[in-house]
């Protein structure tokens, strides 16, 4: 996998993640760096980038229907009431990463998105950073930056779990935040500067 823009046999420039296999390619052309704005998608865009900690995207990405059938869509109000039984069941789905915390702060997630006094997609946009210009190359992106440590420090002191920095910035991109499609790159939203 490269790191750089690619240009695909159907001659779009794209990020060189976003190339192959075809998983990495939908997602990288129809959602990664879109807006999202709705609470449940937000959710489950928080949910996923917690259990794709430590693995591959494209383990989650082969797994996000059954993810969302075992979560039942990943509703919070749902979640919220769920405990050790669901727990329990979740732990022997093969068909998503069994992960007991990574379950367990699903599911406790959804108790503190259900508790916030505000709505998540507002919580979460308010972190979101000043426009920038697109990145020439991946090796200029960080891992970090200090919205998304603020927003992992907000969403912790709310209840949330498997929220760190790295996790927030990662969620930040995926959910339109910020554009971190490379200079050049067919989806890009922003103009190149």
């Amino acid at each position: 996998m490269t790191s750089e823009l690619v240009t695909g046999a159907d001659g779009l420039a794209r990020c060189g993640w976003g190339a192959a296999p075809p998983e990495y390619r939908d997602y990288h052309d129809t959602e990664w760096g879109h807006p999202v704005r709705d609470d449940v998608a937000l959710f489950e865009k928080l949910c996923l980038e917690g259990f794709q900690s430590g693995l591959s995207w494209l383990v989650i990405l082969r797994k996000r229907e059954s993810f969302r059938r075992a979560f039942a869509g990943f509703d919070p109000q749902v979640l919220a009431g769920w405990g050790q039984r669901e727990e329990a069941r979740l732990l022997a789905d093969a068909g998503i990463v069994r992960n007991r915390a990574k379950i367990a702060a699903t599911i406790r997630n959804a108790r503190a998105m259900v508790a916030l006094d505000q709505p998540l997609g507002e919580l979460l946009w308010s972190f979101a950073p000043r426009v920038r210009p697109r990145p020439a190359a991946f090796a200029e992106l960080p891992a970090t930056t200090p919205e998304s440590k603020a927003m992992a420090k907000a969403l912790k002191a709310r209840g949330f779990t498997f929220v760190g920095p790295t996790t927030c910035y990662a969620l930040m991109q995926a959910v339109g935040m910020v554009d971190d499609h490379l200079a050049g790159c067919h989806t890009a939203r922003l103009p190149a500067q």
